[in-house]
């Protein structure tokens, strides 16, 4: 007779953890928003507020910002938890809606991007960290393909209600629809992370990295300021004081060997930044391609990128599914794979004949990609935080992310801005990021084998 063996089910969640669960998914949804609606509406701000060479800055001023939130955010969840951080977040980001909605310029709606970028910077550390201390270990990679599920119904919905709005209303009221979410946001969440107990005092002071996070966001701004300036002595000397003065800051705030792709932590962390540059220098541009090079209406122009987002919650689905069978490594390597078969695919956007129906499911090939190694390297990164130190390692692993984010939209800015002013096309600029993106891939590919020992 065979006895029969119950493999034990997953541990269940209580009430609280229930509507911790909720709040966190609403937070990340409320960011998906913002930025899917932002980044469909831009090309349209642009052309009305003629500040086509501000295209790229104002992406960039969000990274440097929101650069800067999350190492504070880190910081302040490992000494007081994760609330107090998070509430004073959520209400800079409500004012930069204001500003931004209320712009004359682009310089405001720069402005205002900055403060949205401080708002926002702190949600995806702080939810890494809510999951690693509220959840049971069995829950949180599924809690963290929730996270990701935030992202579906807003790049759906997002650029076809942003369009309809900038189409009917005007591009203002795109902002200004999303305040009374971000309240109901703020108030809900904040309830709920209440019952996540601040961390034990040991008694450990670390020094705040806080003074290092603007040396990086100075750093990186003075090299967009440099690659965007039309004078090549003055674009080499503040690009390379740029450099000068971010990459010492960098080495400090992320672990040692993050440049050499060390073993564990270290190429974890490479990982996700060549990963995210891989992915946005992509992803930020084909609404701008097809805007200038197909006239596509706004609302077509986010629908485009909508089916990576999708896609990407998909992959990071199945990476928590299938955790055993993709290891770190493995899926890391398969999802750069991926996002280089993306890339390829989305190329022909650059011709002006070439279906747009076509790019939104090519470019879905790389959101796949992403979600592949996105759950996979969160899980790795996160289960090496000791207690006390899950706010310093989710800061560390979203800098990557924000860093690699923001070198490539501070490179597409500056193409963008040159073809804007010189004999280059529109075209090649955005190839040039494509290809750049396709590097980046390909680097992922042989930096991934030396994520393992972490695992």
């Amino acid at each position: 007779m065979t006895q029969d063996v119950t493999t034990p089910g997953p541990t269940p969640l209580d009430a609280g953890q229930r509507a911790l669960a909720v709040g966190l998914v609403l937070s990340v949804t409320l960011v998906a928003f913002e930025t899917t609606a932002v980044l469909t509406a831009l090309p349209t701000i642009a052309d009305e507020l003629d500040g086509l060479s501000l295209y790229g800055a104002t992406i960039a001023a969000y990274m440097l910002a929101d650069l800067v939130a999350l190492v504070w955010a880190g910081e302040w969840a490992d000494r007081y938890g994760v609330r107090r951080p998070f509430v004073v977040c959520i209400s800079i980001f409500i004012v930069g809606l204001i500003v931004a909605a209320s712009a004359q310029s682009m310089v405001i709606v720069l402005v205002g991007r900055l403060l949205q970028g401080a708002g926002s910077g702190a949600f995806a550390p702080l939810s890494s960290i809510s999951v690693r201390r509220a959840f049971p270990e069995d829950r949180q990679s599924t809690m963290y393909a929730w996270l990701s599920a935030g992202w579906v119904l807003p790049s759906l919905l997002a650029p076809a209600i942003a369009g309809v709005v900038t189409d009917r209303f005007g591009w203002r009221w795109v902002f200004i629809g999303i305040i009374p979410l971000a309240v109901f946001v703020a108030v809900l969440t904040a309830r709920s992370m209440a019952r996540i107990a601040a961390p034990v005092d040991t008694g450990e002071r670390r020094p705040t990295q806080l003074p290092r996070a603007f040396q990086i966001a100075i750093g990186v701004g003075l090299i967009a300021v440099g690659v965007q300036n039309r004078f090549p002595p003055v674009a080499i000397g503040v690009t390379v004081l740029g450099v000068a003065v971010a990459l010492p800051a960098l080495r400090q705030l992320l672990p040692a060997g993050v440049f050499t792709a060390r073993r564990g932590l270290p190429a974890v962390i490479a990982v996700r930044f060549l990963a995210t540059a891989t992915f946005l220098g992509v992803d930020s541009f084909i609404p701008l391609a097809a805007d200038r090079i197909h006239g596509a209406r706004p609302i077509v122009q986010g629908s485009v990128i909508a089916g990576a987002a999708l896609t990407w919650t998909i992959g990071q689905a199945f990476a928590a599914r299938h955790r055993a069978a993709l290891p770190v490594d493995r899926a890391a390597r398969i999802g750069f794979m991926l996002l280089l078969i993306g890339i390829c695919a989305v190329a022909p956007v650059l011709v002006a004949s070439w279906p747009l129906w076509l790019t939104f499911f090519a470019w879905a090939i790389g959101g796949f990609g992403m979600g592949i190694l996105f759950n996979p390297t969160t899980m790795a990164a996160m289960s090496g935080a000791t207690g006390g130190h899950e706010g310093e390692v989710g800061s560390q692993l979203h800098l990557a992310d924000t860093v690699g984010f923001g070198i490539m939209s501070v490179i597409g800015g500056a193409t963008v801005a040159f073809s804007d002013r010189s004999s280059l096309t529109l075209q090649a600029a955005i190839g040039i990021n494509f290809c750049l993106a396709a590097l980046c891939a390909i680097t992922g590919i042989a930096a991934s084998r030396r994520t393992r020992a972490i695992a």
